[in-house]
């Protein structure tokens, strides 16, 4: 028999088996029912929960169960970045990515090199440098004698984050982070590339492979097979290790759907330049030279500058997709903007200057990036729930809880991470949060507004899970008994 203590003080209600605290007269039925859920869940039995749940409208708290016990956040590391990087950079904020050139035009070609100078968009497509190329033929350009040189000395060259586990540098997730990248489609992976494989029409042949972007960049070696329609879908893609070369192994079915994977590349700036070169050529101007990294030298001359879509918009894609490179960027860009130095170092460090502002305080914290791979960053519920209250008073906070994704909502890009989650009626598309995942890992942080009416802010970690997957099924029935009480 459990034997519970109970301490009142000051109008809280303290149970010292397990460590939780309520508010006295909030509801007692649905704070029971999530004291049962922690105490006899399977899963959570040799787990730590950190769960924080405040009133969104005074910012009290109103349930929390350890939740002032740091723990790895994993991706709702995101909530932290994304406020600061409003509220430094401005929901207006562009990157620019620059096109210089330090030759003279002679008879319609330019004697000299083109120069590429990222600063930081991870947002670049193919269709950019096409713009890019047609703004060069516009010039008169129809030959570079020279070589297509990239500079992405905006940033500094740590091209992975403290942490990063050394299995996921192949990953899409796991991409280098480099000023001058680009990305494969409008999820905007940046520093990636998209490879999609179909079966072949006969058993015993090859797959077909495409890659999006089409780039001879990367190298397929291509050792899989079309098996029959009751074969085994296994296929696997390994980028090795310091080459751009993806060995393709496994069976596929005839007539089977297609498998669809995102490979992060080996030096992206050097993955940039050769789809800026690609560019150029199809667009009819021809490069006599090679691509190369370099600085651009201070007489040369700015031909062109691109934008990239506003803060606001890009937010979509980060929160909602969770792009991990998306952090590391805005990480090291407010490190350029505010230290004068594009760095993981410089960029956390006025991450934990801006944190302060909303009552959260970094002192209790440990912060090694800014998306939240890292299994050594820790972060406590109660300083994730404060700052959810807090931001509400920010002007951007509109843009902020719109890039959240939405609970069970289909569209990917509203519903997000989200999409397949939470699609029971009552609660369906009234939950706007932040998931994370890592090996057994898996948080939720956010918004909610109850079946009551009333909007209440909470943040879930829970760690040393068996199954990550069983804990976002527990995190769900948590907003469940939550919102429905």
């Amino acid at each position: 028999m459990m034997i519970i203590v109970l301490i009142f003080i000051g109008g809280i209600v303290t149970t010292t088996a397990p460590s939780m605290v309520m508010a006295k007269g909030t509801g007692e039925t649905w704070i029971q029912q999530l004291n049962q859920l922690v105490q006899t869940e399977a899963e959570l039995q040799g787990a730590i929960a950190g769960i924080s749940i405040r009133s969104a409208s005074d910012g009290r708290i109103l349930y929390q169960h350890q939740g002032n016990t740091r723990l790895t956040p994993a991706s709702n590391m995101k909530l932290l970045t994304a406020a600061a990087a409003l509220n430094v950079l401005g929901e207006d904020y562009t990157f620019s990515t620059e096109v210089y050139s330090d030759g003279r035009m002679r008879k319609k070609g330019l004697a000299g090199n083109l120069y590429l100078k990222g600063k930081g968009d991870p947002t670049l497509l193919k269709a950019d440098f096409d713009k890019m190329a047609v703004e060069m033929k516009k010039r008169g350009i129809k030959k570079i004698t020279g070589d297509i040189i990239g500079d992405d000395s905006w940033y500094d060259d740590i091209r992975y984050s403290l942490d990063l586990p050394w299995s996921d540098e192949t990953t899409y997730y796991g991409a280098q982070v480099s000023a001058l990248t680009a990305a494969p489609t409008t999820d905007y992976d940046a520093g990636s590339i998209k490879v999609v494989i179909r079966p072949a029409e006969h058993e015993g042949d090859r797959p077909a492979v495409e890659l999006t972007p089409k780039t001879a960049y990367v190298k397929i070696i291509n050792r899989a097979l079309t098996v029959d329609q009751q074969g085994k879908k296994k296929i696997e893609m390994i980028r090795e290790h310091g080459k751009n070369t993806i060995i393709i192994n496994g069976t596929i079915p005839v007539n089977s759907k297609k498998i669809t994977e995102t490979v992060g590349v080996w030096e992206p700036q050097k993955y940039t330049l050769s789809l800026f070169k690609q560019s150029l050529g199809e667009h009819g101007i021809k490069v006599l030279g090679t691509i190369k990294t370099g600085a651009v030298p201070e007489s040369a001359k700015l031909l062109y500058t691109h934008q990239s879509m506003p803060l606001s918009k890009l937010l979509v894609p980060f929160m909602k997709l969770s792009n991990n490179t998306h952090a590391e960027i805005l990480i090291k860009e407010m490190g350029k903007v505010v230290a004068g130095e594009g760095s993981w170092e410089k960029g956390l460090s006025v991450l934990k200057s801006e944190l302060t502002k909303w009552g959260v305080n970094p002192d209790t914290m440990v912060l090694r990036d800014g998306s939240g791979i890292s299994h050594v960053t820790g972060i406590s519920a109660n300083q994730i729930s404060q700052l959810l209250f807090a931001v509400q008073k920010e002007e951007w906070f509109p843009v902020y809880l719109y890039s959240l994704p939405v609970a069970g909502s289909a569209e990917k890009l509203t519903g997000g991470s989200l999409r397949n989650r939470m699609q029971t009626q009552g609660i369906q598309g009234k939950v706007q949060a932040k998931t994370g995942t890592l090996s057994t890992v898996s948080s939720l942080s956010g918004y909610l507004t109850a079946k009551s009416g009333q909007k209440l802010i909470f943040s879930i970690i829970l760690n040393h899970l068996l199954d990550e997957e069983n804990g976002k099924m527990i995190e769900d029935q948590m907003v469940s008994i939550i919102a429905n009480p």
